[in-house]
């Protein structure tokens, strides 16, 4: 197998779908002849035409518009969304309309896409460029919503999302875009959407993270193995839906849990969360559920980029508030 990137492993993706079925086409901005923002669609318009890798104009609503005709009408279109800060002008299309085709037309129609954003901080990017809009999203009924922490699982969540018969939003951190590679199979296989997977076995506290904090986390971790801490990592890699039962599974061994997220703490995806783990698995807490995530505020220029999302110093200063209670 070849060990590559994040972000080979994306365009390895769209390249098998590209390939294998007929009804795939990318579209978005600078996607064919530039090969996108972060060339995650390079060399693809070369190989398959500028029918099914399609430069548009700066209009996100208007690709995501264009994406629901298509869609409704058979195709499986992969619009691209250069930063998800971007995608803002495109929510009414994706509440208004993508997710609600299947019931509006009482089951007649579906909108089966897959709307990628490169997601969070760690670039040093201008505004708009670093946010971390999930919880957006996972509140909007109608959408999946997925999030890769790695090569592997990146490549086959993409091709498991484009067999869903309904729209994902694939949120892909670009900030491990390049960070490291590992083993990734040649053509098609996929990871199943809705599954999350224990990443590293413990025993004390449950750590639930996805995307670009997974490896952070995985730091936090060792850096509690330190303190006599023996922390379990799950990577949730779908936030929509959650994976309720090794959500519940991992905190009832464990008794203890923390949620780790980059977007803003105050109303974020580690919310739901906590009250997912108070309603299934209160009689098993020792401690309150914990929460580290970004500051209340907007994602903020490049000089204190670096202190707006957690590091491994600040989960672990979470690890100790919910161990020490």
């Amino acid at each position: 197998m070849a060990k590559l990137n994040l972000i080979q492993a994306i365009t390895d993706g769209l390249r098998v779908a590209l390939r294998d079925d007929p009804r795939v086409l990318v579209l978005g901005e600078d996607v064919g002849v530039n090969g996108g923002v972060f060339r995650a669609t390079e060399g693809l318009q070369a190989e398959f035409g500028s029918d099914r890798v399609v430069d548009t104009p700066l209009a996100e609503a208007g690709i995501i518009g264009a994406s629901v005709g298509l869609a409704v009408n058979g195709m499986r279109p992969v619009p691209e969304l250069q930063f998800a800060g971007f995608i803002y002008p495109a929510v009414e299309q994706i509440v208004c309309h993508v997710s609600r085709v299947r019931m509006r037309s009482q089951g007649r129609f579906s909108c089966p896409m897959v709307i990628r954003a490169p997601y969070g901080g760690g670039i040093r990017a201008p505004e708009l460029h670093g946010d971390s809009p999930e919880a957006f999203f996972v509140h909007q009924p109608g959408l999946k919503v997925v999030c890769p922490s790695t090569p592997y699982d990146a490549k086959g969540l993409l091709l498991a999302a484009l067999e869903e018969g309904d729209p994902v939003i694939f949120f892909e951190p670009m900030r491990i875009y390049r960070a490291f590679k590992e083993e990734v199979p040649e053509g098609h296989y996929t990871v199943p959407i809705g599954k999350a997977s224990v990443v590293r076995e413990g025993t004390q506290l449950s750590l639930f993270a996805w995307g670009t904090m997974l490896r952070v986390s995985l730091e936090a971790a060792e850096l509690a193995k330190e303190q006599g801490w023996d922390v379990e990592v799950v990577d949730l890699r779908t936030l929509s839906p959650l994976d309720r039962d090794t959500i519940l599974s991992s905190v009832e061994k464990t008794g203890r849990a923390l949620v780790v997220h980059e977007a803003p703490k105050t109303a974020g995806l580690g919310a739901e969360i906590v009250a997912l783990i108070n309603e299934g698995a209160l009689l098993s807490l020792e401690a309150p559920v914990g929460r580290v995530g970004g500051y209340d505020a907007p994602q903020p220029l490049f000089s204190l980029e670096d202190l707006y999302a957690p590091d491994a110093k600040r989960i672990l200063h979470g690890i100790a508030g919910v161990m020490n209670f």
